[in-house]
């Protein structure tokens, strides 16, 4: 069976893990906007979801949040770090983006930049042996019903708001899971009725690809998330 491209973007980032090796996660919290809170899947089989019961089959102390929210734009997440650091996190995956790009005629690259910045040096300056992990956004919707000139606005602010994504990244760190162009976007299945947000088998894949991450990049156990049939 030929591998599902994000685990093999996954096997490539094991680099970016750092020297010393990890074993066990405690807490993990998950920051960013609808895609980290699950929409489209059913309750508690988002990929994050996905991820943390995994964590959990390892330990039963484990403890999770999910502080995502629909809608939220990169501003929004940065207001949740605070509450993110209280809880003493040793993992935590930051993904935000889409919305400055959606919600706006004219999305501001270089706010952009400054706030995920400051997401990052927040996290890293609360838990210097902390696991941080990012990734893009998808640079096409093709099953959303655009218009033209709507269509091609949005996915130049996507292709620029994730190179952003990816050398903010580099510079503080952060492995970056690149699923801009992945194939999987042009499968109708992978996206819930909406063809906005992944359907449940579009989180399933996403929960792998970080899985492997996990795994190869920091030597933390985690199960493989069941694929949906």
């Amino acid at each position: 069976m030929t591998e599902d491209p994000l685990v093999t973007i996954a096997r490539a980032l094991r680099e970016h893990g750092g020297g010393e090796r990890r074993r066990e996660v405690s807490c993990y919290v998950a920051l960013g906007d609808s895609f980290t809170a699950g929409t489209g899947s059913p309750k508690g089989l988002g990929w994050a979801d996905r991820i943390a019961s995994g964590l959990r089959r390892r330990d039963s102390t484990f403890v999770y949040r999910n502080l995502a929210e629909d809608g939220a734009t990169s501003a929004d997440v940065l207001a949740q770090v605070d509450q993110a650091v209280q809880l003493e996190p040793d993992l935590v995956t930051v993904i935000c983006g889409a919305n400055d790009v959606l919600r706006t005629t004219r999305p501001d690259e270089a706010a952009y930049a400054r706030r995920l910045r400051g997401i990052f040096r927040r996290l890293r300056d609360a838990g210097p042996r902390m696991v941080l992990l990012t990734a893009t956004s998808p640079s096409r919707w093709d099953f959303v019903e655009l218009g033209p000139r709507t269509r091609a606005r949005v996915e130049a602010g996507m292709r620029s708001f994730n190179d952003v994504t990816r050398r903010v990244a580099e510079d503080h760190g952060v492995p970056c899971l690149d699923v801009a162009d992945h194939p999987g976007l042009r499968e109708r299945d992978n996206f819930a009725t909406d063809g906005l947000h992944p359907s449940p088998r579009g989180h399933e894949r996403a929960a792998r690809a970080f899985a492997a991450v996990l795994r190869d990049g920091y030597g933390i156990p985690i199960a493989n998330p069941k694929e949906e049939r």
